[in-house]
């Protein structure tokens, strides 16, 4: 039926057997969060594309183009140039910024072949822009289904799949690691397909109990089995004129399954103990992350649930849909919290558990940023358990140097551009900037009365702040930026002023 990268429709929407992929840069973490999701795509072989503070221009779809503007970002370009072979090498630029790959600080050229780019690979310059180098198969498309985040080639042809599937009646299956999103996906084909009025129906097929299954799927007379006092309503009865998902379909009884292909075939099925047949009229999606090719599924079910196969990819074949994913996660103002640092472990770690264990460990992270806390990659993701054996570990998939360190550091250790780099870096906010920088908030805020380019909120013009204000759509981390002041005085501002609900 499948491998596990493509389908029996991937292939309508998604060329990813293109000869000759578009190279792309997706910024994964900017201190301004508008820019988070823009893109370079270049189909350019043996030119070098030079990445500097001023060039490219990086677009979301449909929007302005605008270079990478940060500070922290050296004026001298770092070169990339793909070969004919579609491996790309990246030529340091002759400045003091740090350029890491993939949590390694760079010290000299490097090549890296074309699989390897399919991978994705986080380029991380001067410890405050991420960005992700990858291949796209498709065009950058804008996205109108707001529940399927993501920028790269994987979440546009899924957007697109599910398109296909909602314009039409047949069976969907969706395929997909644990997750993934399965649905939601789900949920968007029945909130764009014909029936989005009606209900959507959703049954977990692993929770049916093997002696009850055929009752609760189809119905039960009344009397048909001890203790059906009443006619029982099945859930193919609930999603008359709707949609039925069908969820973890593998996980479907034995004795259910042949009863299941009867409705796909016909359309009919009999109620337990009842005397007459009835008609089903439900849409039917399924979605599992097995493998149904297997001897214990019947395989004559599984044709006909092939009708239309959509396979979600995983999270480790979307890095560059990191970003996006965060700030869908968490919203922009918290998002912005999480220091550059820890994003950069995050969009390189490869995520067993995908989206799912992705949420819970923003979550976690807010919760100790929250308590003061400086989150680290090792508290918000399990260790593998060679590791919590005591075993060798690992080399660690996005540690940067600009982690945040465990140490007191003294005030005449820090310059004027590292407290600057540091708030920039954690959306201006003084604690996040403070646990980072290794000291304390109310040193931190004596460095900042004294900066030369950090300005105090209450010394700023209202129209100014008036104006940083609508520019950034009511977004204080934003403004704060755009004002270079501190978040939290410039918010309590803002509200004394009235300016802010």
């Amino acid at each position: 039926m499948t491998d596990n990268n493509r389908t029996l429709t991937s292939p309508l929407s998604h060329p990813d057997g293109a000869d000759r992929p578009l190279l792309a840069l997706t910024i994964v973490w900017h201190p301004d969060p508008e820019r988070i999701g823009a893109q370079f795509v270049t189909g350019v072989q043996g030119e070098a594309v030079e990445l500097s503070r001023y060039a490219p221009s990086f677009s979301l779809a449909g929007a302005d183009e605008l270079p990478l503007g940060h500070m922290g970002i050296s004026r001298e370009p770092l070169r990339l140039v793909r070969d004919e072979h579609d491996g790309v090498s990246l030529h340091l630029p002759d400045s003091r910024m740090v350029v890491e790959l993939n949590g390694r600080q760079l010290h000299d050229k490097v090549s890296l072949a074309a699989d390897q780019l399919r991978d994705g690979q986080i380029l991380a310059l001067g410890r405050a822009v991420l960005l992700c180098l990858h291949w796209m198969t498709v065009l950058p498309k804008r996205n109108r289904m707001p529940a399927l985040v993501g920028v790269g080639s994987a979440a546009i042809a899924l957007r697109d799949q599910v398109a296909m599937a909602a314009s039409n009646e047949m069976p969907v299956l969706l395929l997909g690691e644990t997750g993934t999103g399965k649905e939601i996906a789900a949920r968007a084909i029945h909130a764009l397909g014909r029936r989005a009025s009606a209900r959507l129906v959703t049954v977990n097929m692993a929770a049916l109990n093997e002696s009850l299954a055929c009752a609760d799927l189809f119905g039960a007379a009344r009397g048909a089995y001890t203790g059906a006092q009443a006619e029982r309503k099945g859930w193919f009865a609930e999603a008359d004129g709707a949609t039925l998902f069908l969820d973890e379909i593998g996980n479907a009884p034995t004795s259910v399954q042949p009863m299941l292909l009867r409705v796909l075939e016909g359309g009919d099925y009999r109620p337990l103990g009842a005397a007459q047949d009835r008609h089903a009229t439900a849409r039917l999606i399924a979605a599992t992350d097995q493998q149904l090719d297997a001897a214990g599924f019947n395989q004559a079910l599984l044709r006909r649930l092939e009708g239309f196969v959509i396979q979600l990819p995983p999270l480790r074949a979307r890095r560059e849909d990191m970003g996006v994913l965060i700030l869908h996660v968490l919203g922009k103002e918290a998002g912005m919290r999480l220091p550059c640092a820890l994003v950069a472990q995050l969009a390189c770690h490869d995520w067993p558990g995908n989206i799912r264990q992705l949420v819970h460990a923003l979550q976690r992270a807010i919760l100790m940023l929250d308590a003061g806390a400086a989150p680290q990659f090792e508290q918000l993701v399990r260790l593998p358990a060679q590791r919590e054996a005591g075993a060798p570990p690992p080399e660690p998939s996005g540690q940067l140097a600009g982690q945040a360190p465990q140490t007191r550091r003294k005030p005449s250790q820090l310059s004027e551009a590292d407290i600057f780099n540091a708030m920039a870096q954690h959306a201006w906010t003084i604690q996040s900037a403070a646990l980072s920088l290794g000291m304390s908030r109310p040193a931190l805020y004596k460095l900042l009365e004294r900066h030369p380019d950090i300005r105090r909120a209450d010394h700023i013009a209202v129209d100014e702040i008036r104006r940083a204000l609508a520019a950034s759509h009511g977004n204080v981390a934003r403004c704060a930026a755009l004002l270079k002041t501190p978040a939290e005085p410039l918010r309590r501002l803002l509200h004394k002023l009235e300016l802010l609900a």
